[in-house]
Protein backbone atom coordinates (compact mmCIF):
# COMPACT_ATOMS: atom_id res chain seq x y z
CA UNK A 1 0.00 0.00 0.00
CA UNK A 2 1.37 3.53 -0.78
CA UNK A 3 0.55 7.47 -0.41
CA UNK A 4 -0.42 9.44 -3.20
CA UNK A 5 1.79 12.88 -2.69
CA UNK A 6 0.01 15.73 -3.74
CA UNK A 7 2.45 16.78 -6.83
CA UNK A 8 1.65 13.00 -7.75
CA UNK A 9 -2.22 13.93 -8.04
CA UNK A 10 -1.51 16.93 -9.58
CA UNK A 11 0.40 15.29 -12.26
CA UNK A 12 -2.13 12.57 -12.75
CA UNK A 13 -4.38 15.25 -13.34
CA UNK A 14 -2.22 17.47 -15.78
CA UNK A 15 -1.58 14.20 -17.53
CA UNK A 16 -5.18 13.87 -17.45
CA UNK A 17 -5.87 17.01 -19.20
CA UNK A 18 -3.51 16.15 -21.76
CA UNK A 19 -5.12 12.58 -22.90
CA UNK A 20 -8.77 14.14 -22.29
CA UNK A 21 -8.17 16.78 -24.83
CA UNK A 22 -6.79 14.08 -27.20
CA UNK A 23 -9.63 11.97 -26.86
CA UNK A 24 -11.97 14.69 -27.62
CA UNK A 25 -10.11 15.35 -30.91
CA UNK A 26 -8.83 12.11 -31.86
CA UNK A 27 -5.64 13.51 -33.13
CA UNK A 28 -2.57 11.42 -31.74
CA UNK A 29 -4.50 8.74 -29.68
CA UNK A 30 -2.45 8.89 -26.73
CA UNK A 31 -5.51 8.66 -24.83
CA UNK A 32 -5.28 4.85 -25.28
CA UNK A 33 -5.06 2.75 -21.96
CA UNK A 34 -1.80 1.14 -23.12
CA UNK A 35 -0.26 4.51 -23.02
CA UNK A 36 -2.05 5.74 -19.91
CA UNK A 37 -1.63 3.11 -17.93
CA UNK A 38 2.25 3.42 -18.30
CA UNK A 39 2.03 7.24 -17.31
CA UNK A 40 0.02 6.29 -14.48
CA UNK A 41 2.36 4.20 -13.44
CA UNK A 42 5.64 6.19 -13.84
CA UNK A 43 4.13 9.35 -12.20
CA UNK A 44 3.59 6.94 -9.10
CA UNK A 45 6.97 5.21 -9.56
CA UNK A 46 5.12 1.83 -9.93
CA UNK A 47 6.24 1.03 -13.84
CA UNK A 48 5.26 -2.36 -13.27
CA UNK A 49 1.99 -2.23 -11.81
CA UNK A 50 1.05 0.95 -14.53
CA UNK A 51 2.39 -1.45 -17.38
CA UNK A 52 0.64 -4.41 -15.87
CA UNK A 53 -2.57 -2.57 -15.84
CA UNK A 54 -1.81 -0.78 -18.99
CA UNK A 55 -2.22 -4.10 -21.00
CA UNK A 56 -4.85 -5.61 -18.93
CA UNK A 57 -7.57 -2.71 -19.56
CA UNK A 58 -6.49 -2.16 -23.11
CA UNK A 59 -7.43 -5.81 -24.07
CA UNK A 60 -10.69 -4.64 -21.92
CA UNK A 61 -11.02 -1.65 -24.19
CA UNK A 62 -9.81 -2.73 -27.39
CA UNK A 63 -12.95 -3.11 -29.12
CA UNK A 64 -14.67 -0.01 -27.64
CA UNK A 65 -14.17 3.05 -29.56
CA UNK A 66 -16.83 5.86 -30.21
CA UNK A 67 -18.94 5.49 -33.19
CA UNK A 68 -21.38 9.01 -33.98
CA UNK A 69 -23.25 10.14 -30.99
CA UNK A 70 -22.24 7.51 -28.31
CA UNK A 71 -19.55 6.82 -25.85
CA UNK A 72 -18.18 3.46 -24.50
CA UNK A 73 -17.02 3.92 -21.06
CA UNK A 74 -14.23 6.05 -20.78
CA UNK A 75 -10.90 4.42 -21.42
CA UNK A 76 -8.89 7.23 -19.32
CA UNK A 77 -10.44 6.97 -16.29
CA UNK A 78 -10.56 3.24 -16.11
CA UNK A 79 -6.81 3.36 -16.81
CA UNK A 80 -5.64 5.67 -14.31
CA UNK A 81 -8.06 4.29 -11.68
CA UNK A 82 -6.95 0.79 -12.35
CA UNK A 83 -3.45 1.50 -11.48
CA UNK A 84 -4.36 4.16 -8.67
CA UNK A 85 -6.53 1.37 -6.96
CA UNK A 86 -3.82 -1.11 -7.29
CA UNK A 87 -1.09 1.24 -5.99
CA UNK A 88 -3.01 2.92 -2.71
CA UNK A 89 -4.64 -0.69 -1.75
CA UNK A 90 -2.21 -2.85 -3.04
CA UNK A 91 -4.66 -5.28 -4.65
CA UNK A 92 -4.32 -7.15 -7.59
CA UNK A 93 -4.83 -5.30 -11.02
CA UNK A 94 -7.32 -7.78 -12.17
CA UNK A 95 -9.60 -7.08 -8.93
CA UNK A 96 -8.67 -3.14 -9.48
CA UNK A 97 -10.25 -3.47 -13.14
CA UNK A 98 -13.58 -4.03 -11.77
CA UNK A 99 -13.51 -1.52 -9.44
CA UNK A 100 -12.17 1.23 -11.65
CA UNK A 101 -15.43 0.85 -14.04
CA UNK A 102 -17.69 3.21 -11.76
CA UNK A 103 -15.20 5.60 -12.57
CA UNK A 104 -15.32 5.36 -16.08
CA UNK A 105 -18.84 5.37 -16.41
CA UNK A 106 -19.01 8.51 -14.53
CA UNK A 107 -16.71 10.21 -17.38
CA UNK A 108 -18.49 8.77 -19.95
CA UNK A 109 -22.12 10.00 -18.45
CA UNK A 110 -20.13 13.48 -18.42
CA UNK A 111 -18.67 13.53 -22.02
CA UNK A 112 -22.43 12.19 -23.39
CA UNK A 113 -23.77 15.24 -21.41
CA UNK A 114 -20.90 17.52 -22.74
CA UNK A 115 -21.55 16.87 -26.46
CA UNK A 116 -25.41 17.17 -25.76
CA UNK A 117 -24.95 20.48 -24.12
CA UNK A 118 -22.28 21.55 -27.04
CA UNK A 119 -24.87 21.00 -29.45
CA UNK A 120 -26.36 24.03 -28.74
CA UNK A 121 -23.12 25.95 -29.52
CA UNK A 122 -23.71 24.23 -33.47
CA UNK A 123 -25.85 27.45 -34.92
CA UNK A 124 -23.13 29.87 -33.76
CA UNK A 125 -20.66 27.71 -35.70
CA UNK A 126 -22.57 27.51 -38.51
CA UNK A 127 -23.11 31.56 -38.18
CA UNK A 128 -18.88 32.12 -37.65
CA UNK A 129 -18.32 29.80 -40.48
CA UNK A 130 -20.63 31.54 -42.68
CA UNK A 131 -19.39 34.85 -42.08
CA UNK A 132 -15.74 33.60 -42.29
CA UNK A 133 -15.12 34.93 -38.53
CA UNK A 134 -12.07 32.61 -37.56
CA UNK A 135 -11.25 34.43 -34.31
CA UNK A 136 -14.49 33.99 -32.79
CA UNK A 137 -14.97 29.91 -34.27
CA UNK A 138 -11.51 29.53 -32.49
CA UNK A 139 -12.69 31.22 -29.17
CA UNK A 140 -15.51 29.07 -29.17
CA UNK A 141 -13.60 25.85 -29.74
CA UNK A 142 -11.13 26.41 -27.26
CA UNK A 143 -14.05 27.24 -24.56
CA UNK A 144 -15.55 23.65 -25.63
CA UNK A 145 -12.43 21.85 -25.07
CA UNK A 146 -11.34 24.09 -22.25
CA UNK A 147 -14.25 22.62 -20.32
CA UNK A 148 -13.89 19.22 -21.55
CA UNK A 149 -9.96 19.60 -20.62
CA UNK A 150 -10.62 21.04 -16.62
CA UNK A 151 -13.94 18.56 -15.65
CA UNK A 152 -10.77 15.35 -16.58
CA UNK A 153 -7.89 17.11 -14.71
CA UNK A 154 -10.47 17.93 -11.54
CA UNK A 155 -12.34 14.04 -12.04
CA UNK A 156 -8.86 12.85 -11.63
CA UNK A 157 -7.50 14.67 -8.78
CA UNK A 158 -10.58 14.42 -7.38
CA UNK A 159 -10.69 10.22 -7.55
CA UNK A 160 -7.06 9.57 -7.28
CA UNK A 161 -5.76 11.94 -4.71
CA UNK A 162 -8.46 13.60 -2.60
CA UNK A 163 -10.57 9.56 -2.40
CA UNK A 164 -7.14 7.64 -2.21
CA UNK A 165 -8.25 7.09 1.51
CA UNK A 166 -11.85 6.11 1.04
CA UNK A 167 -11.21 3.86 -1.40
CA UNK A 168 -8.83 2.08 0.59
CA UNK A 169 -10.72 1.82 3.23
CA UNK A 170 -14.01 0.80 1.10
CA UNK A 171 -11.23 -2.42 -0.73
CA UNK A 172 -9.34 -3.56 2.02
CA UNK A 173 -13.06 -3.87 3.98
CA UNK A 174 -14.20 -5.87 1.14
CA UNK A 175 -15.01 -9.26 1.90
CA UNK A 176 -12.42 -12.38 0.39
CA UNK A 177 -15.48 -13.23 -1.95
CA UNK A 178 -16.38 -10.26 -3.02
CA UNK A 179 -12.82 -9.25 -3.99
CA UNK A 180 -11.86 -12.34 -5.90
CA UNK A 181 -15.28 -11.95 -7.83
CA UNK A 182 -13.74 -8.95 -9.04
CA UNK A 183 -10.58 -10.57 -9.79
CA UNK A 184 -12.38 -13.00 -12.16
CA UNK A 185 -14.39 -10.31 -13.87
CA UNK A 186 -11.01 -8.48 -13.81
CA UNK A 187 -9.10 -11.32 -15.48
CA UNK A 188 -12.39 -11.60 -18.10
CA UNK A 189 -12.47 -8.34 -18.99
CA UNK A 190 -9.61 -8.64 -21.69
CA UNK A 191 -11.11 -11.48 -23.18
CA UNK A 192 -14.28 -10.12 -23.65
CA UNK A 193 -13.13 -7.12 -25.11
CA UNK A 194 -10.53 -8.86 -27.35
CA UNK A 195 -13.63 -10.59 -28.80
CA UNK A 196 -15.53 -7.65 -29.82
CA UNK A 197 -12.85 -6.59 -31.31
CA UNK A 198 -12.16 -9.75 -33.10
CA UNK A 199 -15.99 -9.37 -33.79
CA UNK A 200 -15.56 -5.97 -35.48
CA UNK A 201 -12.47 -7.02 -37.58
CA UNK A 202 -13.13 -11.01 -38.10
CA UNK A 203 -12.68 -12.02 -41.80
CA UNK A 204 -13.46 -15.58 -42.91
CA UNK A 205 -10.12 -14.85 -45.51
CA UNK A 206 -8.01 -14.44 -41.48
CA UNK A 207 -9.09 -17.77 -39.65
CA UNK A 208 -6.40 -19.60 -40.86
CA UNK A 209 -3.96 -17.10 -38.79
CA UNK A 210 -6.12 -16.89 -36.10
CA UNK A 211 -5.52 -20.66 -35.96
CA UNK A 212 -2.01 -20.10 -36.33
CA UNK A 213 -1.49 -18.20 -33.27
CA UNK A 214 -3.70 -20.00 -30.99
CA UNK A 215 -1.80 -22.82 -31.53
CA UNK A 216 1.42 -21.28 -31.39
CA UNK A 217 0.01 -19.49 -28.01
CA UNK A 218 -1.12 -22.56 -26.61
CA UNK A 219 1.12 -25.35 -27.28
CA UNK A 220 4.31 -24.16 -27.95
CA UNK A 221 6.44 -23.06 -24.47
CA UNK A 222 7.08 -19.44 -24.26
CA UNK A 223 8.05 -17.27 -21.39
CA UNK A 224 6.13 -14.81 -22.82
CA UNK A 225 4.05 -13.90 -26.15
CA UNK A 226 6.67 -11.80 -28.08
CA UNK A 227 7.42 -15.01 -30.28
CA UNK A 228 4.02 -14.64 -30.96
CA UNK A 229 3.90 -11.08 -32.00
CA UNK A 230 6.82 -11.60 -34.10
CA UNK A 231 5.38 -14.29 -36.02
CA UNK A 232 2.84 -12.49 -36.60
CA UNK A 233 4.61 -9.29 -37.47
CA UNK A 234 6.33 -11.63 -40.08
CA UNK A 235 3.15 -13.08 -41.97
CA UNK A 236 1.72 -9.37 -41.93
CA UNK A 237 5.02 -8.43 -43.89
CA UNK A 238 4.70 -11.29 -46.05
CA UNK A 239 1.28 -10.53 -47.01
CA UNK A 240 1.69 -6.67 -47.43
CA UNK A 241 4.86 -7.15 -49.56
CA UNK A 242 3.09 -10.00 -51.79
CA UNK A 243 -0.05 -7.69 -52.18
CA UNK A 244 2.38 -5.11 -53.18
CA UNK A 245 3.66 -7.56 -55.83
CA UNK A 246 0.23 -8.24 -56.99
CA UNK A 247 -0.61 -4.57 -57.69
CA UNK A 248 1.99 -3.88 -59.27
CA UNK A 249 1.83 -6.96 -61.52
CA UNK A 250 -1.97 -5.71 -62.22
CA UNK A 251 -0.56 -2.43 -63.06
CA UNK A 252 2.02 -3.63 -65.61
CA UNK A 253 -1.11 -6.22 -66.96
CA UNK A 254 -3.21 -2.74 -67.39
CA UNK A 255 -0.33 -1.44 -69.13
CA UNK A 256 0.06 -3.96 -71.75
CA UNK A 257 -4.08 -4.74 -72.05
CA UNK A 258 -3.92 -0.96 -73.42
CA UNK A 259 -1.22 -0.96 -75.38
CA UNK A 260 -2.71 -4.04 -77.33
CA UNK A 261 -5.54 -2.49 -77.43
CA UNK A 262 -4.10 1.12 -78.71
CA UNK A 263 -2.44 -1.35 -81.70
CA UNK A 264 -5.44 -2.92 -82.46
CA UNK A 265 -7.18 0.43 -83.31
Amino acid sequence: MHQITLVQGLLLAIMAIIVGVDFYLEVLFIFRPIIVGTLSGIILGDIKTGVLAAGLVELAFAGLTPAGGTQPPNPILAAIMTVVLSYTTGADVKTTIGLSLPFSFLMQYIILFYYSTFSLFVAKFDKYSSEADTKSYKKLSMITISIVALSYGIIVFLCAYMAQEPMRILVNSMPEWLAHGFEIAGGILPAIGFGMLLKIMFKIEYFPYLIIGFLVATFLNFSNLLPVALIGFAIAGYKFFEEKQNEEKMKVFKMVEREEEEDGI
